[in-house]
C-alpha cells in the first residue's frame, strides 16, 4: 500500500531580477531587490493508495496533479510528511527527459534502466526487445540528441515499461505516438492492470478518467478537494470549473 501521510511542498518562486546575477545587484543597489518567495504547491496531503486500486488524480492546471505524481515516484521529495512506497516503481512522467542527449540509444537505455534499479545485465539481456517495442531497431548507435520527439516519447515508453513493476505511474503519456502505437502501447498498461499493478494516473481525459479508474481524486490548489467514486469525482470537478466560469 501507497501512503503519503500529511505531505506538503514548498517551492521558490523567483522573480525576474533574480534570475540574473547582473540584474540581481543592480536590483540590490537601487532597493529593488527581493528575495525568492516561498510558495505551497502541496499542502497536507494525506492519502492511501491499495495494492491493485486504479487511482485517477484531475484538477486545473497548475493544481499540483503532476507534482503529486513526482513525489510518490521520488522524483521529488517533500517539505514535510512523510511518503512510502514498496516495490518497484515504473513513472512513466516526462517520457524521456532522463535521456542523455550525446549518448547513444543502447546507451541511454543501459542507463535508464540502472536508475529504474535494473542491473545491466538484465538491460542488455532486454536491448532487443525494447527498441523493438519502441520501433527503433535501427537507431541502435543513433546519438538520442538526433531524434524526433515522437521516437523519444517511444523509446522512453518501452524503457519505463520494460520492468516488473509493483506501482506504474502515468502522466498523460497514453497519447504518446501514432494511432497504431498508442493501441500497443495502452495494451501493454491493460497487461499492467490485469495483473492487478497499482496505478496511479494523471489526465485531462475525463472519460478516460472515469472508465479506467477505480477510485478518482480531484486536486485544488494543492489541497485534496474531493476524492471518492469517479463519475462522483468528475462531477464535482465539472461543477467547480463551471462555477468558476460563471
Amino acid at each position: 500500500m501507497i501512503r503519503l501521510n500529511n505531505v506538503s511542498l514548498d517551492r521558490h518562486v523567483q522573480h525576474e531580477h533574480s534570475l540574473d546575477l547582473k540584474r540581481s545587484l543592480f536590483a540590490l543597489l537601487k532597493g529593488e531587490y527581493r528575495a525568492p518567495e516561498r510558495r505551497s504547491v502541496l499542502r497536507d496531503l494525506t492519502l492511501e493508495i491499495g495494492v491493485g486500486e486504479r487511482l485517477g488524480i484531475i484538477g486545473a492546471n497548475g493544481a499540483g496533479k503532476s507534482t503529486l505524481l513526482k513525489v510518490i515516484a521520488g522524483i521529488l521529495s517533500p517539505t514535510q510528511g512523510s511518503v512510502e512506497v514498496p516495490g518497484v516503481v515504473a513513472p512513466l512522467i516526462e517520457l524521456g527527459a532522463g535521456f542523455d542527449p550525446d549518448l547513444s540509444v543502447f546507451d541511454n537505455v543501459v542507463t535508464y534502466g540502472v536508475l529504474l534499479g535494473l542491473s545491466r545485465e538484465v538491460m542488455l539481456a532486454r536491448m532487443d526487445e525494447i527498441l523493438a517495442f519502441a520501433e527503433l531497431e535501427d537507431y541502435r548507435t543513433t546519438l538520442v540528441k538526433t531524434l524526433s520527439s515522437g521516437m523519444l516519447a517511444r523509446l522512453g515508453f518501452a524503457v519505463a515499461t520494460d520492468v516488473e513493476a509493483d506501482t506504474l505511474l502515468i502522466d498523460e503519456v497514453l497519447s504518446v505516438g501514432d494511432e497504431r502505437f498508442r493501441k500497443k502501447s495502452q495494451g501493454r498498461i491493460a497487461a499492467f492492470w490485469e495483473r492487478g499493478i497499482t496505478s496511479v494516473i494523471v489526465s485531462h481525459d475525463l472519460d478516460f478518467i472515469a472508465r479506467a479508474c477505480s477510485r478518482v481524486l480531484c486536486i485544488d490548489r494543492g489541497r485534496i478537494a474531493f476524492i471518492g467514486a469517479p463519475k462522483l469525482a468528475v462531477r464535482f470537478y465539472l461543477d467547480v470549473v463551471n462555477a468558476e466560469n460563471g
